[in-house]
């Protein structure tokens, strides 16, 4: 039986892709993504964690194709038809049946994903025991090396998915009423008209009088303070102490490497215990205490936002793929050296010519290169003799290129001059400079692209050099920044994606290492064959993937196995994250231990989270926890889970402030609405409509900023005015005051639609004068 269930077990993952119409060149790339370990975990064992509401739910249709492809009952192949549909929804590029790139499949596909999947970036519970990490680069910062390789958008797609709320009308309206009840006003309405006439002149005086915050029913208290949450009579506004507490749970933690997301096999959890959720905290004191009033009161003072915070995100995409780069610019005529960090997910190599080799390879050009900091150490060891007898082999067969010579020339320094000069900020002119650049983290698996394909204006053409690539130890050491904290810089081949044929038209296949067996399979469409080493050493690659090798975590593994096999009997049982423990099982670099993701900053679970905790976590005995923790450090330890009643008291807080925004200002603009010629109409910036509007819909919990009018602006002798053609809406003088005095911002912008028509009325009949003096 044992021998029938490991050839069971042996045979998962070699189910193939049926083409259903040119999609060779998807069929290739999903392949090659199913034996990523790291990822294919995820889907498979955290099935309960893939969880999104954003459309056309791609990630759902990858975990169920993943399910599909290692599945026990071992098909012979799989149609891909919900993915393929899901991908034509969010690119247009790939509907239809025409060839596609595969590269352009893998990008648009891992960034869907990322955004179905992403979650808010948590701050490490101690910094001084994790591992140091790079952050981020902001959205903006792009560098000239954009033309070089696919600079990764985990950061800044989220910010594009996030403006992608539904806009509407500019003017919100509200037509349930009855046109016979408008007409004929009824006792009470006249009464209820009078009171909400004396309600917007409060806002009004208010805002005149320079208070900026929250209306307090007839107390009037001041606005800059906070308002008692057992009060009832708000008219307007919960407590901002309730939007405080929730910034401060959601986005006001950021590091980079906190977590990832799959379900380890081993260690397991103990049978027959099902983790338990408390509705409070413990009774004794704990090391996450709650605000007491005093503290609380002075912590919730509410003030206009500064900014909008920029929030980072993570995902199991980010966790896995993602690593970062340093480019420097400098300016050969100040000296002035211009550094920038950028995220990327795969790197798109250039494959160098006959020229480009001897350049690469030529003993001076290598002193050239270490001088300026770039990658001639890769040459370092490689003598005369080995030059020699690798030019005579490119005389007679070609160019002999290998990986390393791509990377090598990617890295290579760069001469900015003629149409490519620098622009130089402390010049303030056209410079001529030299760009080079250097890693300065590395992703869990890296995905290197092959520039096979130029596209003229005319027409297309695809190099065919073959590039040698080594399928164990492919070294980044000598593309590392010297300041560089990445220990693990060995990379052995997951798969490659290959493809035969011209630009125009050819054929897509995938050679995948089996994880299993650690054998090498082909992958072609519907056929799955095994073959050898030096079958994949001689194919033409596209796409590489390459995997960190670390010894010492395969060691540390079998030595936290062995922990676990001893079933030592311990008072205290450990609750730790399911994802952290895949990170410990599939990564080289697994980090500090990171239980954030299923608590929150009191250090209690989150309401939201309550119903899939079991999912999310995993009991360990006592001496398994403590080997983890002085091994990787990280943390909190939690031994007790409860449902944090903090959060759920900011989140009905939170609840209240958004209902009674979105009552207010359907009030005022169904007022705006019904007036007939207002003397004066504000305007305001539909970007920041839109985030506020997600915000009170309840899409999205962060608050929206201040209003940012900036963009509907054109300044014009001094003095703003709307810009022609602007992003803008229309919204009454009550509810620019209504929403300014809760979120500040400007520029005040309005037009004046009476003075406008006075104003033509007038030299309608100036002009009127003028003509009849004229024919008298």
């Amino acid at each position: 039986m044992e021998t029938e269930e490991e050839d069971e077990l042996r045979s998962r993952g070699l189910t193939g892709l049926k083409n259903i119409g040119n999609t060779c060149y998807m069929n290739a790339a999903l392949q090659a993504l199913s034996n990523c370990p790291p990822l294919t975990q995820y889907f498979l064992e955290c099935g309960a964690l893939v969880r999104t509401d954003k459309k056309p739910a791609l990630c759902k249709s990858y975990q169920k194709l993943v399910s599909d492809l290692w599945h026990k009952s071992r098909p012979s192949y799989v149609i891909p038809t919900n993915l393929f549909q899901g991908i034509k929804v969010i690119n247009p590029m790939f509907r239809g049946y025409s060839q596609q790139d595969s590269q352009e499949f893998l990008r648009c596909l891992m960034d869907q994903l990322h955004e179905e999947l992403k979650e808010p970036l948590l701050e490490p519970y101690d910094r001084s025991s994790s591992v140091t990490v790079d952050e981020a680069p902001e959205e903006d910062n792009h560098s000239q090396s954009d033309n070089d390789f696919q600079s990764c958008e985990s950061c800044g797609s989220s910010e594009r998915a996030d403006n992608e709320v539904q806009s509407g009308n500019n003017h919100v309206n509200d037509t349930n009423t009855n046109e016979a009840e408008m007409l004929i006003p009824e006792q009470d309405e006249i009464q209820a008209n009078r009171e909400w006439q004396k309600e917007k002149n409060m806002i009004n005086d208010l805002y005149r009088a320079g208070v900026h915050s929250v209306m307090c029913g007839s107390t009037g208290g001041d606005l800059d303070k906070d308002v008692d949450t057992t009060n009832e009579n708000t008219p307007i506004i919960s407590s901002q102490g309730a939007i405080k507490s929730q910034n401060r749970t959601t986005d006001s933690f950021c590091d980079i490497q906190m977590s990832n997301t799959t379900r380890p096999q081993s260690p397991v959890p103990v049978d027959g215990h099902i983790p338990k959720i408390s509705s409070s905290p413990p009774k004794a004191t704990s090391s996450w205490p709650s605000l007491n009033p005093a503290h609380k009161k002075a912590v919730t003072t509410f003030s206009p936002p500064k900014n909008k915070r920029q929030k980072k995100y993570r995902s199991v995409i980010s966790d896995v793929f993602d690593g970062t780069i340093v480019s420097s610019v400098q300016c050969l005529t100040c000296d002035r050296v211009s550094v920038t960090l950028e995220n990327f997910q795969d790197i798109s190599l250039p494959i160098p010519g006959k020229e480009d080799l001897a350049k690469l390879h030529s003993s001076t050009h290598q002193t050239s290169i270490v001088k300026a900091g770039s990658c001639g150490e890769a040459y370092a060891a490689q003598g005369w003799i080995a030059f020699v007898m690798e030019y005579i082999k490119s005389w007679f067969w070609g160019p002999v290129v290998t990986l390393q010579d791509c990377l090598a020339a990617f890295f290579a320094r760069d001469e900015l001059k003629g149409d490519n000069m620098y622009s130089c900020e402390k010049c303030k002119k056209l410079r001529n400079g030299v760009k080079f650049c250097k890693m300065q983290s590395l992703p869990e698996i890296l995905c290197i692209h092959l520039k096979r394909f130029r596209h003229e204006l005319m027409f297309s053409t695809k190099i065919g050099t073959h590039v040698s690539f080594p399928l164990e130890g492919l070294d980044l050491q000598p593309f590392l920044a010297k300041d560089s904290c990445a220990q693990t810089t060995n990379y052995d081949l997951l798969s490659v994606i290959c493809h035969h044929g011209t630009a125009s038209s050819g054929h897509y296949i995938a050679y995948c290492r089996n994880d299993v067996n650690n054998l090498w399979y082909e992958f072609d469409d519907q056929s799955v064959t095994e073959v050898s080493e030096s079958c994949v050493q001689n194919a033409g690659a596209y796409v590489l993937f390459y995997k960190k090798s670390n010894e010492d975590a395969l060691k540390e593994r079998r030595r936290v196995s062995g922990l676990f096999s001893m079933m030592e009997p311990s008072l205290l049982q450990f609750y730790i994250s399911r994802q952290w423990l895949n990170k410990f099982k599939t990564f080289a670099e697994p980090g500090p231990i990171s239980n954030d993701d299923f608590l929150c900053s009191h250090g209690g679970v989150p309401p939201s989270k309550a119903s899939f905790i079991n999912d999310m976590v995993v009991m360990l005995p006592q001496n398994v926890w403590d080997h983890l923790y002085s091994r990787y450090g990280g943390g909190p330890a939690v031994n007790h889970l409860y449902v944090c009643h903090t959060c759920q008291v900011d989140i009905e807080k939170l609840e209240k402030r958004r209902k009674s925004e979105l009552d207010m200002f359907v009030r005022l603009n169904k007022a705006f609405q019904e007036e007939e010629s207002p003397v004066v109409i504000y305007c305001i910036s539909m970007q920041w409509f839109r985030d506020w509007e997600g915000f009170v819909k309840g899409k999205d919990n962060d608050l929206p900023g201040p209003i940012d009018n900036s963009k509907i602006t054109v300044n014009k002798n001094g003095h703003l005015t709307l810009k022609q053609g602007a992003d803008s809406g229309q919204i009454s003088e009550e509810t620019w005051n209504f929403l300014h005095s809760l979120y500040g911002g400007g520029p005040l912008v309005t037009v004046r639609p009476n003075v406008t028509h006075q104003e033509t009325e007038t030299s309608q009949s100036e002009e009127k004068i003028e003509v009849e003096t004229r024919s008298v």
